[in-house]
């Protein structure tokens, strides 16, 4: 179907900074962001959407400062946190299609330290479907040390399963792009970031970045993050093995959410492809409308049809409530999908963030903001959501 020219959007309810445009009949998203910053508390945020390979809408507006010192820009860069899972994701679909690596293939086949209550046995699969019982290390590692890849790498290796390996899954919050990252630069000898810039960047201008050079921090919209930062960790002698499990995936070491580090240059030069990419929403967009049509120049329909294959599904060990994994990419359950149809797939990043594409609709899907808001059901990525699928 032929779509209208887009049009230039004027400021938001005149008050806020914006710009974009938003093609003829899609105006129902543009009224659902506005609405965002009325009624939902968004500081500044971007959105972009492409239908049948056409971008429809590509919006922006509000502050990339808390402070609302300074207006969000067309190229400006945040924290999209794991939204990364989703792109590194992709980029390990794109090395089993190119035979690189196979979802079969056990981990220790490259990593031979990964050893030790059962992980020897692990496959990729198991680690991109939060399989490993790796969600956290035992031991207290010092504040800032996902800094150090090797140190958080020799740590998960050593680690002993927080439970059987394979035989349940939970959500891999911060060590997902550690277990997941060390395989591929083991059996590429190339990092997470690296690929993003070859795949991404370069083979199709996507403004995605894991390692953000210092040249490009002038660009990255401040995250208003909730009261609290770095602590040293309390004492956790009395806590139960739940508890503990919780404890550690989210604080050990204490920065590895982004508390306190969010907003630094050490954690926007440093690759942690759980949580820290740094994206435009047009650039998370822009590697979604690949795989909306049929994985495009970056996958195979195979290489598409392997990379959201079910590995778990059902109660999560570590969020408590049921999630759904392909390799490493969300795939839709009734109290979360990505839109109507089950064929979607992507990935939600803390906050409400989000990249996602639906091939059924033709759908590609990026957004990005910088105040945290509900990290489960987001009014604010449902609005938008709801308002895409009105339209179609």
């Amino acid at each position: 179907m032929r779509r209208p020219h887009p049009r230039e959007v004027g400021p938001l309810t005149g008050l806020l900074p914006s710009g974009g445009t938003v093609a003829a009949g899609f105006e129902p998203v543009r009224d659902a962001f506005e609405n965002n910053f009325a009624e939902h508390g968004e500081i500044g945020a971007s959105a972009c959407v492409s239908v049948e390979g056409r971008v429809v809408v590509d919006i922006w507006g509000g502050w990339s400062r808390p402070d609302h010192s300074a207006p969000w820009e067309a190229d400006t860069l945040v924290n999209a946190f794991s939204v990364g899972k989703g792109l590194t994701a992709i980029v390990a679909a794109m090395l089993v299609d190119s035979a690189a690596l196979s979802y079969g293939m056990k981990v220790s086949s490259v990593w031979p330290e990964f050893r030790g209550g059962g992980k020897e046995d692990l496959t990729l699969a198991a680690l991109l479907g939060h399989r490993a019982g790796l969600p956290a290390v035992r031991e207290t590692l010092p504040p800032l040390s996902m800094y150090d890849w090797e140190l958080m790498c020799t740590s998960l290796a050593r680690t002993d399963p927080w439970w059987r390996p394979g035989s349940a899954h939970g959500y891999h919050v911060n060590t997902f792009g550690f277990l997941v990252g060390e395989v591929i630069r083991r059996a590429t000898g190339r990092s997470v970031g690296q690929l993003f810039g070859e795949f991404f960047r370069l083979g199709l201008g996507a403004d995605v970045h894991l390692g953000l050079p210092d040249a490009e921090h002038h660009r990255v919209a401040e995250f208003e993050w909730p009261p609290g930062g770095i602590t040293q960790p309390t004492d956790t002698g009395a806590f139960d093995r739940d508890q503990l499990l919780a404890f550690n995936t989210y604080n050990n070491p204490i920065g590895t959410s982004g508390g306190g580090t969010v907003n630094t240059p050490e954690w926007r030069r440093a690759e942690i492809p759980s949580t820290n990419t740094h994206a435009t929403a047009r650039g998370v967009e822009r590697v979604y409308r690949e795989l909306a049509a049929a994985g495009g120049s970056l996958l195979s329909e195979a290489g598409v049809r392997n990379a959201v294959a079910e590995v778990s599904n059902g109660h999560d060990e570590v969020l408590g409530r049921n999630s759904r994994f392909g390799m490493g990419l969300q795939i839709p359950i009734p109290e979360r999908g990505f839109g109507p149809n089950n064929e979607a797939f992507g990935h939600y990043g803390a906050g409400g963030s989000m990249g996602f594409c639906d091939p059924v609709a033709g759908v590609a899907f990026g957004y990005v903001m910088n105040q945290m808001g509900p990290r489960w059901q987001n009014p604010r990525n449902r609005a938008l959501i709801d308002a895409l699928y009105s339209c179609l």
